[in-house]
């Protein structure tokens, strides 16, 4: 089992950045690829970034592809997710996710999110 708890969510301005935060719990994070969701306002969620449980590869959404990076410590049983040139757009909740059965898709464990405003 893997608790997952994310901070780091604010309000910005546009071109702004902000660091996000998963903390885990539990022992086996550091066997677990992890990934980021978003999910806006009447959408439906969507999937940010994914990183493998060494760190060594990631994958990102064409839509924030170069202004977003993720990463992790394991251990620090965190994953991080910097994110700059904010643009509205990128308003969301935020998810942090471990375990997937799909990168893109599908995980066994989610947090219960963080709120991420960026004003005009």
């Amino acid at each position: 089992q893997v608790q997952l708890v994310e901070s780091g969510g604010g309000l910005v301005q546009a071109g702004g950045s902000l660091r996000l935060s998963c903390a885990a719990s539990g022992r086996t994070f550091n066997t677990y690829d992890m990934g980021w969701f978003r999910q806006a306002p009447g959408k439906e969620r969507e999937f940010v970034a994914a990183i493998t449980w060494r760190g060594d590869v990631a994958n990102y959404a064409d839509s924030v592809k170069g202004r977003f990076t993720i990463s992790r410590v394991n251990a620090k049983n965190t994953m991080y997710l910097e994110m700059n040139s904010l643009k509205p757009e990128d308003t969301a909740v935020y998810y942090c996710a471990a375990d997937p059965t799909d990168w893109t898709t599908s995980y066994n464990y989610w947090g219960q999110g963080t709120q991420v405003t960026v004003s005009s």
